[in-house]
C-alpha cells in the first residue's frame, strides 16, 4: 500500500452425460477430500421435470451453465481446461455473503489476507487477484473500497491469468461480477416485471435496505429489457471508530433494434464512507496468545499545540523523522540494516531516546480498539458503465462492440500518519468478431478482437512518518499520536503523479472441439503501451522527489495460452493448460511512477503451467474437479507489493458439489498452496517494518515505540522468502437442505492453517476454524432469513499488508454476530 520506492522499484525497493459410476465417483471423491460451495433450496413444483428440480434446487451451483467469462467461450465449468467456480445469487442470498471474504468458503484457491480491513479483492493463488465486470477489466482494487457482492447476479472466480480476449492480466487470477441483467438465460426479455425489496438487520448496528425490479418496458413501439438494483447500508461496527454509509445504484437495459442487432446498456455506481482499519499494534506474541498489551505514552512533538504532530515538528527532533533505518545512527554500535543490530544502546542517551514510552504497563487490550481515529476516513466514489452493441447474422457470425468506462475518487486518512488520493479513470473498446462451425469432424469456434484501452490517474500519498505504535490502544489517539496528514494540508506529499497511459492491442482466440473427445483453446494476444507520467514536485516533501521526475515510454508485449482436454469414459476430463500473460505494473490507483516509464520497465510477465481432471456424473448431479499448478512472474525486478507482486506459486485446487436430491445440496473443498516472493529471494532480502518480537537485542521495547525502526529482513532461503499469512492448507464444507413447507437450513465452515504474521516469521497466528450458520421459511411472497456468522465464536486473526508490517500490526477479528432479513418478492 505505502511504499512508492517499495512498490514499484524493490531493488531500491472450458458435459458428457454417462450412466453413473459409484466407485469412480467415490475414488474421485476421496481425492479431491474436501470442501467448497454447496447448496439447497426451495423445491420446484412437483409437476417439473426432474432436472429443473436439480437445477433449482442446488441453487444454481453446478457447473452446467455456459460460462464465456474465462475463455470467451459458451462452455460450462466441467468442459472449460481451467480451474475456475462460480457463485451464483441464490448462493449469494442462502449464505448470508456480504464480503469477498465469505467465499472463500466457496471456491478453493482463494483466501485473503487483510488490506487494512477493506474486502477490495481476493488474493487468488496467493497473490492479489483482479476485478472484471461483465467480463472488463476494472481498476485495480487492493483495499479502495469495499466490492458490492449483493449487486452481483453471478461471481465467477477464475484461477491463473485471464484468456488472451480479455486483456492483459495479474498471474494469480480474476473474480468477474456479472451484475442484475434484463435478459433471461435463453436471450429473450422478460413477459412481466418481478422484484424484490428486503430489509437486513444484523449486529453492531447494521442496517441494510435493498430493493431491485426488472422487466419489460415499451416505449412507442421499441419493446425494452430493464433491471434496477438499488441499496442502501448505514452501519456501525465491531470496532471502536468505525462505521459505513454507502449506497449502490444499478441499471441495465437491453433491446432488440432488429432481428440481427440488440443492444445492452448500463451501469453501476457506487458512493462509499468508512475507514481503513490497521488492527492491533505493539504486537507480540503474548499480545496474540493472550492479549497482552504493551501501554505507555510517546514524547510531547506538537510545539504549536494544534493537537497533531506535523512533518516539521517531527524532523526538529530527529532529522528525518521517527523511522530509523538500521542501526546506523546508533552510538557504540556495529552498523546493521538488520534488526538484530539494534541494542538498548540505540535508545538511550546520545541515541534515539526521543522514541522512549513514559507512563509504561501492560494491560488486556480488548478486541474492538483497533488504529482507527475518530477522524479516519475512507471515501470512495465509483462508477461503472458499459454499452454493448451485438450483431448476429443468420449465419452464425457475431461481431459485437464493448464499451466500457471505469472510475473512482479515492480520500484515505488515518491518524497514525498514512493518507492517500486517488482520481482515476480507465475507458476500454473492445471489437469481438466470432463465428463457430459444426461438421462431422466437431465444433470449431473462433474469435478475433482488437481493443484500445486508455487510463488517466491522479495519485499522491503520504507515508514517511507512518507509526503505527505512537497511539496507546488503550488511551486513544491524541497530540501526542495524531499526525496532520497529506491530504489534509496539502502539502509534503511522499509522492504525488499524474499522467496517461494507452493500450493498443489485437487478439485471436480459437476452440477445437473435435468429435473423437479431443478440445484444443489456443489463443495469443499483442499489447502496445504508451506511458506518460510526472511527478508535481510543488506538492512533494523536498527529500521525497526523485531524480526523474518526467517520464514517457512505449513498449509492446505478447501474451499467449494454450489449452487441451479429452473426454474420457466415465466422464472424466482432463486438462493440460500453459499460458504467458503480460501486464502493466501499476499502482494502488493505477498510476504508474516516471522512472518506470522512462526505463520502460512498466511491463512484466508471468507464465502458468496448470493440469487437472474434472467430471460431471449423476444426471449433472454431481462435479468434481481437481487441479495442481506451478506460476511464476518471470521479471522479478519490479512490481507493486500492493496489487502485482513478482511471486512463484505452487499448489493444488480441489472442490465438488452435490445436489443429492432436490432438498440436499453439499460442496466441498481443499487448498494447497506455497507462495514465495521472487524479488526477497534474489536479493537475499526484503524491506520492513521491524516488529517487537523483530528486535531480540533490545531487551525493553517501550525504548522505540515512539518510533518505527525499519530495514532489512534477511531471506536466506526459499522458506525464508515464503509470502506470509497465506496458509498452506485450507478446507471449507458447505452444505443447504430445502424442506418441502418452505424451511431451508444452511452450514458452512472453513478450517485455516497456522500462519505467520510477516516475512519476518517472528509472530505466528493460530490455526483456527470458523462456521456459518442460517436458517430461512419462505411463505407466499415473504422470506426470513437469520445468519449466524463465526457461530462458534471462534478467536482468530488474519495479517495484514505481510511484506511491510506484518510483524507490526495484526487484525483481530470479529466475534460471533446475526443478520436477519425480511424479504417480500412480487
Amino acid at each position: 500500500m505505502h511504499l512508492k520506492t517499495l512498490e514499484q522499484n524493490p531493488a531500491s525497493q472450458k458435459s458428457v452425460r454417462l450412466a453413473p459410476y459409484p466407485l469412480i465417483t467415490a475414488a474421485l471423491l476421496a481425492c479431491t477430500a474436501l470442501t467448497a460451495p454447496a447448496f439447497a433450496q426451495t423445491p420446484a413444483p412437483a409437476e417439473e421435470p426432474t432436472d429443473e428440480i436439480i437445477v433449482t434446487g442446488a441453487l444454481d451451483a453446478l457447473p452446467i451453465k455456459n460460462v464465456g467469462s474465462i475463455f470467451g467461450f459458451d462452455k460450462t465449468i466441467v468442459e472449460t481446461p481451467r480451474s475456475a467456480s462460480t457463485i451464483s445469487k441464490e448462493q449469494i442470498e442462502r449464505f448470508g455473503i456480504t464480503d469477498i471474504y465469505d467465499l472463500v468458503a466457496q471456491a478453493p484457491g482463494t483466501f485473503t489476507n487483510s488490506f487494512f480491513g477493506v474486502g477490495g479483492a481476493l488474493d487468488i493463488r496467493g497473490t492479489p487477484g483482479e476485478v472484471y465486470f461483465r467480463g472488463m477489466r476494472r481498476l485495480d482494487n487492493p483495499g479502495n473500497y469495499p466490492t458490492p457482492i449483493a449487486a452481483s447476479d453471478r461471481i465467477d472466480i477464475v484461477r491463473g491469468p485471464a484468456s488472451p480476449i480479455y486483456g492483459p492480466s495479474k498471474t494469480g487470477g480474476y473474480m468477474n461480477f456479472v451484475p442484475k441483467s434484463a435478459r433471461v438465460a435463453d436471450g429473450k426479455l422478460r413477459d412481466k416485471a418481478s422484484g424484490e425489496i428486503s430489509y437486513t438487520r444484523g449486529s453492531w448496528d447494521m442496517n441494510i435496505a435493498k430493493g431491485e425490479i426488472s422487466g419489460p418496458l415499451k416505449i412507442g413501439e421499441q419493446e425494452f429489457g430493464y433491471s434496477l438494483f438499488g441499496q442502501y447500508e448505514d452501519d456501525g461496527s465491531y470496532y471502536r471508530n468505525m462505521g459505513t454509509k454507502q449506497y449502490i445504484l444499478q441499471a441495465s437495459f437491453d433491446t432488440d433494434l432488429s432481428d440481427h442487432v440488440r443492444i445492452e446498456w448500463g451501469g453501476q455506481y457506487q458512493n462509499y464512507k468508512g475507514q481503513q482499519n490497521g488492527g492491533w499494534n505493539r504486537l507480540t506474541q503474548d499480545l496474540v496468545d493472550n492479549g497482552t498489551y504493551l501501554t505507555g505514552q510517546a514524547q510531547p512533538v506538537d510545539t504549536n499545540g494544534d493537537g497533531q504532530m506535523s512533518q516539521g515538528e517531527i524532523n526538529a527532533v530527529i532529522p528525518g523523522g521517527f523511522s530509523i533505518f538500521g542501526n546506523f545512527g546508533c552510538p557504540n554500535s556495529t552498523f546493521s540494516p538488520f534488526a538484530t543490530g539494534f541494542t538498548d544502546a540505540c535508545f538511550g542517551p546520545g541515541g534515539f531516546n526521543a522514541l522512549n514510552l513514559v507512563n509504561t504497563g501492560t494491560a488486556k487490550l480488548s478486541r474492538r480498539d483497533t488504529l482507527t481515529g475518530k477522524d479516519d476516513k475512507l471515501n470512495n466514489r465509483g462508477t461503472a458503465l458499459y454499452f454493448d452493441a451485438i450483431y448476429t447474422s443468420d449465419s452464425g457470425f457475431e461481431l459485437k462492440n464493448q464499451w466500457f468506462y471505469d472510475s473512482y475518487e479515492n480520500l484515505n486518512e488515518n491518524a497514525y500518519g498514512f493518507s492517500q488520493f486517488h482520481d482515476s479513470w480507465v475507458i476500454e473498446d473492445k471489437i469481438v468478431a466470432s463465428k463457430t462451425f459444426e461438421n462431422k469432424a466437431g465444433k470449431f469456434s473462433f474469435q478475433l478482437s482488437p481493443s484500445v484501452r486508455y487510463t488517466k490517474f491522479a495519485h499522491g500519498d503520504d507515508f514517511n512518518y507512518e507509526y503505527f505504535h505512537r497511539v496507546d490502544l488503550t488511551v486513544g489517539y491524541n497530540a501526542l499520536s495524531d499526525r496532520l496528514l497529506s491530504t489534509e494540508c496539502d502539502c509534503d506529499y511522499t509522492s504525488y503523479v499524474v499522467g496517461h497511459y494507452s493500450d493498443l492491442a489485437f487478439a485471436g482466440l480459437a476452440d477445437l472441439d473435435f468429435a473423437f473427445g479431443l478440445d484444443l483453446t489456443l489463443g495469443a494476444r499483442y499489447d502496445h503501451f504508451d506511458v506518460k507520467a510526472t511527478n508535481l514536485t510543488s506538492k512533494m516533501e523536498a527529500a521525497a522527489i526523485p531524480a526523474i521526475n518526467n517520464g514517457s515510454g512505449s513498449k509492446g508485449a505478447w501474451s499467449y495460452s494454450g489449452s487441451a482436454s479429452y473426454k474420457l469414459p466415465f466422464g472424466l476430463i482432463p486438462y493440460a493448460t500453459i499460458a504467458k500473460q503480460s501486464v502493466v505494473i501499476a499502482g494502488q490507483g493505477a498510476e504508474i511512477y516516471p522512472d518506470l516509464a522512462a526505463t520502460n520497465t512498466f511491463i512484466s510477465a508471468s507464465k502458468l503451467y496448470e493440469g487437472g481432471i474434472k467430471g460431471s456424473w449423476l444426471d449433472n448431479t454431481l462435479y468434481a474437479a481437481v487441479s495442481v499448478y506451478k506460476q511464476k512472474r518471470n521479471d522479478f525486478n519490479v512490481q507493486s507489493i500492493t496489487v502485482n507482486q513478482a511471486v512463484e506459486t505452487k499448489g493444488l485446487e480441489a472442490e465438488f458439489r452435490w445436489s443429492v436430491d432436490k432438498h440436499l445440496l453439499i460442496t466441498g473443498a481443499y487448498t494447497h498452496t506455497n507462495v514465495y516472493n521472487l524479488t526477497a529471494l534474489e536479493s537475499g532480502t526484503l524491506f520492513s517494518f521491524f516488529g517487537i518480537e523483530d528486535l531480540v537485542n533490545v531487551s525493553n521495547p517501550y525504548l522505540y515505540l515512539g518510533g518505527q525502526p525499519i530495514g532489512l529482513v534477511p531471506i536466506n532461503s526459499k522458506s525464508d522468502s515464503k509470502r506470509a499469512g497465506i496458509p498452506e492448507n485450507m478446507f471449507s464444507a458447505t452444505a443447504t437442505y430445502a424442506f418441502d413447507f418452505g424451511l431451508a437450513l444452511s452450514a458452512s465452515a472453513v478450517h485455516v492453517d497456522s500462519v505467520y504474521s510477516g516475512q519476518s516469521q517472528a509472530v505466528k497466528l493460530p490455526a483456527y476454524t470458523t462456521v456459518d450458520l442460517g436458517a430461512s421459511f419462505e411463505t407466499g411472497p415473504f422470506l426470513f432469513r437469520l445468519v449466524v456468522k463465526n457461530a462458534t465464536n471462534e478467536r482468530y486473526f488474519r495479517a495484514n499488508f505481510t511484506e511491510l508490517f506484518g510483524s507490526t500490526i495484526v487484525l483481530p477479528e470479529r466475534p460471533r454476530s446475526f443478520q436477519a432479513s425480511a424479504v417480500y418478492k412480487f
